[in-house]
């Protein structure tokens, strides 16, 4: 089944999520995993070294300028993974999202080059973040922590970060089983908030 950008809109309305599989010639796979991690958007962490980042404010910070641009830097090899599951066809399928006004990317410039970003997809008050990257140090959390304070902004409920690792952890992640999230997800798609 070819995916499209109503297929994906669907799935995430239900919970799931695609996977690209670069080592099975990029099959995508859907994943809806149990438990499952949040961001809750009135309870985060900043760390100490990095408020002290932010405090600075030497990077610029926009929203949806270059989303393709942050998707790439999101599937460049990193240390200690050499492949991505951002493959090119879920390059152009989150790029139609975006074009449908559906994905959302922040990006973080120095000295008006590209250092950081993160995005993901939103539908009414429910935002699943997808991928970061950084280029320069904290990049990627000042990213993180930007998004957090415009979708509290907005109005946003729900912040999906899908899976936890070390490197989310820091900001306050809970896990909550799959029907709890279920029961979130549903409340916060019937939210009318908007991304911009």
């Amino acid at each position: 089944m070819e995916l499209s950008p109503d297929i994906l809109l669907n799935a995430y309305s239900q919970g799931y999520f695609p996977m690209a599989h670069p080592e099975e010639d990029n099959a995508i796979y859907w994943y809806d995993p149990n438990p499952r991690t949040i961001l809750p958007l009135d309870a985060y962490h900043v760390p100490k070294r990095l408020a002290r980042t932010l405090r600075q404010e030497k990077f610029d910070i926009c929203l949806n300028t270059r989303f393709e641009a942050v998707m790439r830097g999101c599937a460049e090899p990193a240390p200690g993974r050499m492949s991505t599951w951002i493959s090119e066809d879920i390059i152009d399928l989150y790029t139609a999202l975006h074009n449908y006004g559906y994905a959302h990317s922040l990006e973080v410039c120095l000295e008006g080059e590209l250092v950081g970003g993160v995005y993901g997809v939103s539908i009414g008050g429910f935002f699943a973040g997808e991928s970061m990257f950084s280029r320069v140090t904290d990049a990627s959390k000042v990213a993180l922590i930007k998004l957090i304070e415009h979708l509290k902004e907005q109005g946003f409920s729900l912040f999906d970060v899908q899976f936890t690792n070390k490197h989310i952890a820091q900001f306050g992640t809970r896990e909550i089983p799959r029907a709890e999230y279920k029961r979130r997800l549903a409340k916060a798609l019937r939210q009318n908030v908007k991304f911009l």
